[in-house]
């Protein structure tokens, strides 16, 4: 799993970060990481008023652990950071 790229938001609210993910072969885009009062979650966006995508709660874990690990890098600059 690797984050390809993570934008912070300017403004307040439950959205921590928006990223971009690979697993497996598998690439998503504007996935949200947002705190929710059942803790921290992602979520894919959606596509005709449904989930485009779902995850395991043991991929949303590595999911989150790796957005967080992202986050703490530090390396935001212009509200954008790329995974090295």
């Amino acid at each position: 799993m690797k984050i390809l790229s993570l934008r912070r938001p300017f403004e307040g609210g439950n959205t921590i970060a928006r990223f971009d993910v690979q697993l497996d072969g598998l690439r998503l885009y504007n996935i949200a990481l947002k705190r929710t009062g059942a803790g921290l979650r992602v979520f894919a966006p959606s596509a005709f008023g449904a989930a485009a995508v779902t995850f395991t709660p043991e991929t949303a874990t590595a999911i989150i652990e790796a957005a967080l690990g992202e986050i703490a890098r530090g390396q935001t600059t212009a509200n954008t950071v790329a995974a090295a």
